[in-house]
């Protein structure tokens, strides 16, 4: 396999591309202003929030408004809910309706298009950089679930195998071999089959199978790939290698529908939701930039929170530190040490005090643990306000976390325990989905 680096002079705007296949085409390299948000490297900041860093001064916690701010996103008001469950006949996800998922880009005008009957495709993914998922892992899936069953439309995963072996020095078969397995997690998700195709990007972008295919892909690659604004938006020095340069455009071409001529041949007009955590909006920014003058929509982003760490809310959970999360291979017994030895309680340090003075739900693990996994809005209702009162204790709140999430984890190792390895075969063949908006 051979590869060739073109380096191009500013002024130019066109170059030539020439596939394996000999096929000559030209594509456009758009450099220009870009959307509203970090567009430079800043030395000093109260808060660092990328895809490969979260971090809040001091060790504090993120502010999700001074990010919607910077990043120049909307807040996901009630009314967007409310349209949800009146478009599609079903109750909001607990994630939309409590506000985990938090932000858009143009999630109003997906709906739009929806209710004039357009369809539109889902795209998420996933960094394959461990064998276990921990639960904020499962977040975006869960949701996205929600999203292709309540609006009937097909999804692509991608799996940034790729990404993994060039930030984590993972070599190619470890990264290929961790994709596998994160497959078979996120199919246990339950997602259906016959509108869902899952790839990995040293698979589907990296093998070239089909030289039509490669033209499509890549041909959206270079045309993604002003490296001015790459430089810009994600602060790469001298000091990074070709790769992390190169790789912004490979997770931004999924947005556009020509990336995948199997699925959506003739249908460049089909619009892109992507749910996502808010580390991931840098990507979309640059994607949407470009959008408008390759003839595509801009793709529409919905943004959720960082699941915490069970030590506190100052970032995102770390795969890195088994013992700041609830991973999905984790026995009950593992969870229920987990989660009263490290889960950050906003308790009292006695009884006495506790009663008198409640706890501080703005701070407590278990209750915002439980304000993403316990679906019953009464019960979450009557523990906040019991709790904060002082009148039920932590180890009151703490045990009844543990019996949720030890229900949640036991069904998806049992969904998990049921993905052969033909399943995730099936799920990542390059193939039609002729019922994909059935």
């Amino acid at each position: 396999r051979h590869v060739c680096l073109i380096i191009l002079p500013l002024e130019l705007n066109r170059v030539p591309v020439v596939s394996p296949s000999g096929f000559r085409r030209e594509c456009k390299v758009i450099v220009g202003k870009m959307e509203k948000g970090e567009d430079k490297h800043e030395e000093e900041q109260d808060q660092v929030v990328n895809p490969w860093e979260v971090t809040a001064k001091d060790g504090g916690k993120i502010d999700y408004d001074k990010l919607i701010d910077k990043f120049g996103c909307q807040r996901l008001e009630e009314p967007l809910v409310d349209r949800v469950q009146r478009l599609t006949g079903r109750p909001p996800h607990v994630f939309l309706r409590r506000g985990v998922f938090f932000a858009h880009r143009d999630f109003d005008e997906i709906l739009n298009a929806y209710e004039k009957g357009k369809k539109f495709y889902l795209y998420t993914g996933r960094g394959p950089s461990s064998e276990a998922l921990h639960l904020g892992h499962l977040v975006p899936f869960m949701f996205t679930k929600y999203l292709q069953d309540a609006f009937k439309v097909p999804l692509v995963i991608q799996l940034t195998d790729d990404e993994k072996c060039m930030w984590k020095n993972l070599s190619v078969e470890e990264c290929q071999r961790l994709a596998r397995e994160n497959a078979k997690d996120i199919i246990a998700c339950g997602f259906d089959i016959t509108k869902t195709f899952i790839f990995s990007d040293f698979d589907y972008v990296g093998g070239c199978a089909l030289y039509f295919w490669w033209n499509n892909y890549f041909g959206n690659y270079i045309n993604i790939s002003p490296g001015i604004q790459v430089v810009g938006i994600f602060g790469f020095s001298g000091e990074d290698h070709i790769g992390k340069v190169g790789f912004p455009p490979i997770q931004a071409a999924p947005s556009f529908p020509s990336s995948f001529p199997h699925l959506f041949s003739g249908k460049d007009d089909l619009r892109c939701l992507i749910p996502c955590a808010i580390d991931q909006d840098p990507y979309f920014r640059m994607t949407r930039d470009v959008a408008p003058r390759l003839g595509y929509h801009k793709p529409s982003l919905i943004e959720s929170s960082f699941f915490p760490a069970l030590q506190g809310e100052t970032g995102k959970m770390s795969a890195s530190d088994p013992n700041s999360a609830i991973y999905v291979t984790d026995s009950a017994k593992v969870i229920k040490n987990k989660i009263n030895k490290y889960a950050f309680s906003g308790g009292q340090d006695s009884v006495e005090k506790h009663r008198e003075l409640g706890a501080n739900l703005e701070v407590d693990i278990p209750v915002k643990y439980l304000s993403f996994f316990l679906e019953d809005d009464a019960e979450l209702e009557h523990i906040k306000t019991e709790y904060g009162a002082g009148r039920m204790l932590t180890g009151e709140v703490k045990k009844r976390l543990a019996d949720v999430l030890t229900e949640v984890v036991d069904r998806h190792r049992a969904a998990r325990a049921a993905v052969t390895e033909e399943m995730v075969d099936a799920f990542m063949a390059v193939r039609p989905l002729p019922n994909m908006f059935d």
